[in-house]
């Protein structure tokens, strides 16, 4: 249990969202705009690893989806542990030191030869920064009221989006134009992006944390893990008890797949498929984030003026559509209009979601952390199996093109159980 705090306190909101600030320069550096390209740059188009053969682009979607599997296993007991001994804030600093470190360690992926490093690299930095977010998003309920969960939701995706454009422009500019920084144009301007992410990440995240509420340390028990797990049976027979919550989850699993394998793999789809320039990636990826942090509170305003199922539907179908049409795209200019649609829906997806589901479980404030737990796992099944479904269509297909397509596929029934569903007033 966290210490007790005011409710609405404007301290303490901003030094939450300004934990988004720094944790999503991972999401948007290394998950979207820089690493995804500059893998597929630094490999062959078949790679061998383990002994198998696979296309660079199949392999990087693998990676995602090894990520996540593993976040399947791990989040779930390490906030059942935070919940049962009050340890939020601990978990929080640990992932963001792991994330920040494997971000800095990537710099030495410089060559063909190092593709493991760089891959496994990747993946610890996810790790990191997905095992983080659970952490940090059950936080929300405890220090804002259910009629700002939407507002400040939304506060803490523009936070992020401001922050990570920021350095995201500042690694632009190492890039674009080297020998103002004495360096001739190679792969190093990228590979210091990855330690400026690093830095960046773990600075401001422990000046945040540090205004966030502190742990309550309770004596060491014996049996932590499986009392942990023991909580987190009692969260999902709470879940299973509430059948609009279950299957607002449901919803969630299919529409999130979809919404994190575009996010991950739209830049090596663009590099990949239309030979997009590096540069130019990172504009649109500039653009997107900045029409993010519009649409996050232009659909928060519709959640307030409608609700979250009419929200959500409306982005839902929104993506649907994109998916469809991306099946076609062969033109730049096109993918920037699909990109710029994609930055209008993308944060209000996300930011709509989280509060829609804390309105569920704030009743449940001795046992957030596992409500958000199972949040997590839920999403992180999601992405293992949207990118593994890209990944294994692009590896049969050689065609990224019938991966996007497949996407659709999970909006589609994203929508169907939402149409289903009565979140307002439906409590776990």
């Amino acid at each position: 249990m966290s210490v007790a705090i005011e409710l609405n306190n404007k301290k303490t909101i901003r030094a939450w969202a300004l934990f988004d600030w720094a944790n999503s320069a991972y999401a948007l550096v290394i998950s979207t705009a820089i690493f995804p390209p500059f893998f597929e740059a630094m490999t062959n188009e078949n790679v061998t690893i383990f002994g198998t053969t696979l296309r660079n682009t199949a392999l990087f979607s693998f990676a995602v989806s090894i990520s996540y599997l593993f976040m399947v296993f791990v989040n779930p007991v390490l906030a059942g542990i935070a919940d049962s001994g009050g340890r939020r804030k601990f978990f929080l600093k640990l992932f963001t030191t792991l994330g920040g470190i494997a971000c800095i360690s990537m710099f030495f992926f410089d060559h063909s030869g190092y593709v493991w490093w760089g891959t496994l690299g990747f993946i610890l930095a996810t790790i990191g920064f997905q095992a983080g977010t659970v952490f940090y998003n059950a936080y929300l309920p405890e220090i804002v009221s259910e009629d700002q969960f939407d507002k400040v939701s939304a506060k803490g995706f523009a936070y992020g989006y401001i922050g990570s454009v920021i350095l995201l422009i500042a690694i632009l500019a190492l890039i674009q134009f080297p020998h103002i920084f004495g360096m001739e144009a190679s792969s190093l301007q990228a590979r210091l992006g990855f330690v400026m992410v690093g830095i960046w990440w773990i600075g401001f995240g422990y000046y945040a944390m540090k205004r966030l509420p502190a742990d309550v340390r309770k004596p060491k028990e014996k049996g932590a893990i499986v009392k942990g797990l023991d909580e987190l049976k009692s969260v999902w027979k709470k879940i299973s008890r509430s059948k609009h919550v279950l299957r607002f989850l449901c919803s969630f699993f299919f529409y999130i797949s979809g919404l994190n394998t575009i996010v991950y793999l739209a830049t090596i789809f663009a590099k990949k498929e239309l030979n997009i320039g590096q540069s130019e990636l990172i504009v649109t990826v500039l653009i997107i984030q900045l029409l993010g942090m519009v649409g996050a509170f232009f659909f928060a305003w519709i959640s307030k003026i409608f609700n979250n199922k009419v929200a959500i539907g409306i982005m839902i179908t929104i993506w649907m559509l994109l998916c469809c049409i991306g099946y076609f795209v062969e033109s730049e200019t096109m993918f920037y209009v699909l990109s710029a649609t994609v930055g209008l829906v993308v944060g209000g997806t996300q930011a709509v979601s989280r509060s829609a589901y804390a309105k569920m479980v704030e009743n449940n404030k001795e046992e957030l952390n596992s409500f958000f737990s199972v949040f997590d796992v839920i999403r992180n099944l999601a992405v293992v199996a949207g990118t593994f479904v890209f990944g294994f269509v692009d590896q049969i297909t050689s065609n990224m093109r019938y991966s996007i397509l497949s996407v659709a596929l999970f909006f589609a029934l994203g929508l169907v159980f939402l149409l289903i569903t009565k979140m307002e007033g439906a409590k776990a």
